[in-house]
């Protein structure tokens, strides 16, 4: 059983930057996509980034365009996410998915498309 533990998160002031990393265990993590999600209190989770098994493909949620590179190095079964310019509104907890199925070369931006969580960690972004 593949299991995915976040890591990075703490508090940021505004207009800082952060990077999350989220470790997989198991070998067969390189045949997964993987994403970001957040999900702020009161709110539903949402995607913010995702990327293909291949590395080749990335999305980016709207809000998170031009300020998020979301990166995978598949040697050490590790996703990562680096925002800059946070925004308060962007505090959350910030969680990792896999999708253990699929095209190589897709990335899926839905939460049921990933059957992968991690615990999530939390942001907190001061104002």
């Amino acid at each position: 059983q593949v299991q995915l533990v976040e890591s990075g998160g703490g508090l940021v002031q505004a207009g800082g930057s952060l990077r999350l990393s989220c470790a997989a265990s198991g070998r067969f993590f390189r045949g997964y996509a993987a994403a970001w999600f957040r999900q702020a209190p009161g709110k539903e989770r949402e995607f913010v980034a995702g990327i293909a098994t291949s590395s080749s493909n990335t999305k980016y949620a709207d809000s998170a365009k031009g300020r998020a590179i979301i990166s995978r190095d598949n040697v050490k079964s590790t996703v990562y996410l680096q925002m800059i310019s946070l925004k308060p509104e962007e505090t959350a907890v910030y969680y990792c998915a896999a999708r253990t199925t699929g095209y190589i070369y897709a990335v899926y931006d839905g939460r049921s498309d990933y059957d992968l969580w991690g615990q999530g960690t939390q942001v907190t972004v001061s104002s």
